[in-house]
């Protein structure tokens, strides 16, 4: 017996995939669907998170996949750095590669801390619902108090503008920022977009300092957490959890090629609307049931 049935793991792993790209929080879609649908699913339930390590490690490796490229240039550029015991004023590539291990720092010392203690408080759909609402106003604010960056920079080649604008606390800031998504309902890609925007980045630059610090915070979670789903805590879930990963697979690299084009032109105002509109329904229907 299944304890997550391959239809659930289907619509879950399509859901994260997705979700987890856009602003608009994985893991609060996560935990809001199964209580609009009447699942017998809950966040805090061990086989349920062994279920998400495979998800989330699959929408890692379709990130390293997608900007493979990049990432030969950024360890190069760390390599470098290392070699000459310094980051050559030029050199975009390992600024940038720093910049990243700077930012996951924080992130990852807060999210080994705290991760467990926030999930068990704020695990129920409503609460999920009413953080959704709230990201929904943190990414207005962003686009409200952005520092008059343009949505796009036609000017240099978009790592050199982040290595320029972005120093290492800055970078310290956006990576913290993003720690908010241990509340379900909050976005990790929102907050650091968000995060980018007031530092001064344009949208298009936000969105890939985001997406590359997505790798190594989704991936090393994910990893971190791999032996209970080869383990012990896996049996009952790894078929669904295999046909989830491969759905995630999908539809990250979807959301992936879409969102680099999507905010080369816009803003993050439609997610905005998205989240604040849904969140307060959402918690509507559950305030009713």
């Amino acid at each position: 017996m299944h304890l997550i049935s391959y239809g659930q793991a289907l619509v879950l792993g399509l859901m994260q995939g997705a979700t987890e790209l856009f602003p608009v929080s994985s893991l609060g879609h996560s935990v809001i669907l199964p209580g609009l649908r009447g699942w017998n699913i809950h966040q805090n339930d061990d086989y349920f998170l062994t279920f998400l390590v495979a998800t989330h490690l699959a929408t890692a490796l379709v990130l390293l996949a997608f900007f493979w490229r990049d990432w030969v240039r950024i360890v190069a550029g760390l390599g470098r750095s290392l070699r000459d015991r310094q980051i050559d004023t030029d050199d975009a590539d390992a600024k940038l590669g720093w910049l990243l291990v700077v930012a996951t720092i924080p992130a990852g010392i807060i999210g080994l801390t705290l991760e467990s203690a926030l999930r068990s408080v704020f695990a129920s759909p409503t609460s999920a619902s009413i953080f959704l609402f709230c990201n929904g106003l943190m990414l207005f604010a962003a686009e409200r108090l952005r520092h008059h960056a343009p949505v796009r920079q036609t000017s240099r080649y978009s790592d050199e503008r982040i290595a320029r604008h972005v120093g290492f606390r800055e970078s310290v800031w956006v990576g913290t920022a993003q720690a908010i998504a241990l509340l379900p309902g909050f976005s990790r890609s929102g907050a650091t977009m968000s995060g980018g925007l007031l530092v001064g980045l344009s949208n298009e630059d936000a969105a890939r300092f985001s997406f590359l610090l997505a790798t190594p915070i989704i991936g090393a979670a994910a990893a971190l957490k791999l032996p209970e789903l080869l383990g012990s805590s896996g049996a009952g879930v790894r078929g669904p959890a295999l046909v989830g990963a491969a759905a995630a697979a999908v539809t990250a690299y979807l959301s992936v090629r879409f969102l680099v084009r999507f905010f080369q032109t816009n803003r993050l105002t439609p997610f905005a609307v998205y989240c604040t509109v849904a969140g307060a329904l959402c918690v509507a229907v559950f305030a009713l049931t």
